[in-house]
C-alpha cells in the first residue's frame, strides 16, 4: 500500500499533492471555524437588543460571506490565482445581479428595515393589507402570523415601500365599540349604560372610558364607547365589551334597534 501511495505521489507530483492535502487542511478547519463563528453570532444576536426577527437575516449574510470567504482560501491553497476568481465572481455578480434584481432590492429592503425599525419582533401590524403578529425578517421576505395562524410572507421591498400600521408601538390600544339605540330613549341613560359596560378588568383608568352621542340614524342613534387597554388585552376586550354592552342594555330596559320602514298608505274614496 505504501509502495502504490509513494506512486501516486510520484505520479501526481510532490507538489500538486502537497496542495491537495493543504487545501482539505484549510477546508475542514475552515468548516469547524464557520461554525464556531456563526455559534457566537447567534448567542451575540441574542444577548443584544435586536429583534429576534432580525436574527435570521444577520445570519444568513455571516453565513454566506464566511463561506465565500473560505471558498477563496481553498482555492488560493489550490494554487489557483485569486485575483482572477475575484475578477471573475465581479462579472458572475453583475450577471447574477441583474437576473435577481426582485431579490437583492429585497435583501436592500431587509437593511432598510433593520435600520429604520418601524416594528419588532412580536409587535401585531398591518402592511400591504395584511395584519399579524411580526415572527421573522429574512434575507427577502417579512412573516406575519395572522390571527387565525396563517403565515404570510411579504417581500421586504413591498414592506418598506407599503404604509405600515404598528398596533403594539406604544404598549396600549384604545378599542371602539359603536351601538344604535332607540329615539324615544334619552341620551343620558344610553351613555351612562356604556361607561358602566366598560367597568372591566384590565380596561385602564387613565385615559378614562369615554362614551358618547355619535351620529342620528334613519331610525335610531348611533353611539360610540371608547377605552385603553394593555396591546395583549386587545382582542379579549373587544370581544368581551360587546358582549357587555348587550348585557348592560337588556338590564337598562334599552332595546337593540333594527332596521324598519313605516309606511302610511292614503286612501282615496
Amino acid at each position: 500500500m505504501l509502495d502504490e501511495i509513494a506512486q501516486w505521489l510520484k505520479n501526481m507530483g510532490f507538489g500538486a499533492a502537497n496542495r491537495l492535502v493543504t487545501a482539505a487542511l484549510v477546508l475542514a478547519v475552515g468548516v469547524c471555524l464557520i461554525k464556531i463563528l456563526l455559534a457566537l453570532v447567534r448567542r451575540g444576536l441574542e444577548a443584544s437588543k435586536l429583534e429576534k426577527a432580525a436574527h435570521t437575516l444577520v445570519l444568513s449574510l455571516a453565513r454566506v460571506a464566511l463561506y465565500l470567504m473560505l471558498g477563496l482560501s481553498v482555492a488560493s491553497s489550490l494554487g489557483i490565482d485569486v485575483t482572477g476568481v475575484v475578477a471573475l465572481a465581479s462579472v458572475l455578480t453583475l450577471a447574477v445581479s441583474l437576473a435577481l434584481q426582485n431579490m437583492l432590492t429585497n435583501v436592500l429592503g431587509g437593511f432598510t428595515l433593520l435600520s429604520t425599525h418601524p416594528f419588532h419582533s412580536g409587535d401585531f401590524v398591518e402592511i400591504a393589507g395584511q395584519s399579524g403578529t411580526v415572527e421573522e425578517i429574512n434575507m427577502t421576505y417579512t412573516r406575519l402570523a395572522t390571527p387565525d395562524n396563517k403565515m404570510i410572507s411579504i417581500p421586504n421591498s413591498a414592506v418598506t415601500a407599503a404604509q405600515i400600521i404598528n398596533y403594539t408601538a406604544t404598549g396600549t390600544r384604545r378599542v371602539e365599540v359603536k351601538v344604535q339605540a332607540p329615539y324615544d330613549v334619552p341620551p343620558e341613560k344610553v351613555v351612562e349604560a356604556l361607561i358602566q359596560a366598560a367597568a372591566m378588568d384590565n380596561v385602564l383608568l387613565e385615559p378614562a372610558p369615554m362614551a358618547a352621542l355619535l351620529n342620528f340614524g334613519d331610525s335610531a342613534m348611533e353611539y360610540v364607547l371608547r377605552f385603553w387597554v394593555k396591546s395583549e388585552d386587545y382582542w379579549d376586550l373587544f370581544y368581551a365589551a360587546n358582549q357587555r354592552v348587550y348585557q348592560v342594555f337588556q338590564e337598562q330596559g334599552i332595546n337593540m334597534p333594527y332596521p324598519r320602514m313605516t309606511v302610511e298608505l292614503e286612501r282615496k274614496e
